[in-house]
């Protein structure tokens, strides 16, 4: 049997690991903003160094549009595989958790 101190540990373990979860995905979330900054920076700033040899400034914003593009592309396709990640350990945990207590009764 477990003691009312044992049951307030067990029953914090899902809502503790549920918040460690969400701030590791604000983590991600913010690195991965933080990527797409510093690839929007590289993108323009090597632009700039290759402005003169291309002619036509719409073919350098097409060239910029398309880049940048991609890069957010990527950045919410890793965002969400993390987030996607991050749920299933949390449902993995959840069931661990239910099929112990499962157990003991």
């Amino acid at each position: 049997m477990t003691t009312p101190t044992q049951q307030s540990a067990q029953t914090g373990q899902p809502e503790r690991l549920s918040d460690e979860v969400l701030e590791s995905a604000k983590a991600g979330q913010r690195a991965a903003g933080a990527a797409v900054r510093t690839f929007i920076s590289t993108v323009d700033e090597a632009i700039r160094e290759r402005r003169e040899a291309i002619r036509e400034d719409s073919d350098l914003h097409a060239l910029r549009t398309t880049l940048v593009g991609a890069g957010l592309e990527l950045s919410d396709k890793l965002i969400t595989t993390q987030y996607e990640f991050l749920r299933s350990i949390v449902r993995d945990a959840s069931d661990a958790l239910h099929k112990t207590d499962a157990d003991k009764h």
